[in-house]
């Protein structure tokens, strides 16, 4: 079994900044793809960034610039940092990963997720 936790969110004044982690454990040969979601009151689900195993990135348009998503293969562990951070990107995000076992299958995980909180 894997399982993924994120951590790093809380209560930030606008302006501010965050760093998410995700942290990967189980039966993992190999991580590949890893997303950010996020998921605000009332409203779908949605890919903020995104990290192949190459390191190509890509991100959500009304993130970019300010959010930066990065991995540490040797960690087993994916990072969003989130700088200038507005109301609007108040929501639970959620971590999700395309992983290879240790019994050569590709599943997709999430975890469960770490509250942000953008406000004065």
């Amino acid at each position: 079994q894997v399982q993924l936790v994120e951590s790093g969110g809380g209560l930030v004044q606008p302006g501010g900044s965050l760093r998410l982690s995700c942290v990967a454990s189980g039966s993992i040969a190999r991580i590949n793809n890893v997303g950010w979601y996020r998921q605000a009151p009332g409203k779908e689900r949605e890919l903020v960034a995104v990290v192949t195993r190459l390191r190509t990135t890509n991100y959500e348009d009304s993130v970019k610039g300010r959010f930066t998503i990065s991995r540490d293969d040797a960690k087993n562990t994916v990072y969003l940092q989130m700088n200038s951070l507005k109301p609007e990107d108040t929501a639970v995000y959620y971590c999700n990963a395309d992983i290879l076992t240790t019994r050569a299958l590709n599943v997709n995980y999430w975890g469960k997720g770490t509250l942000v909180t953008v406000s004065s």
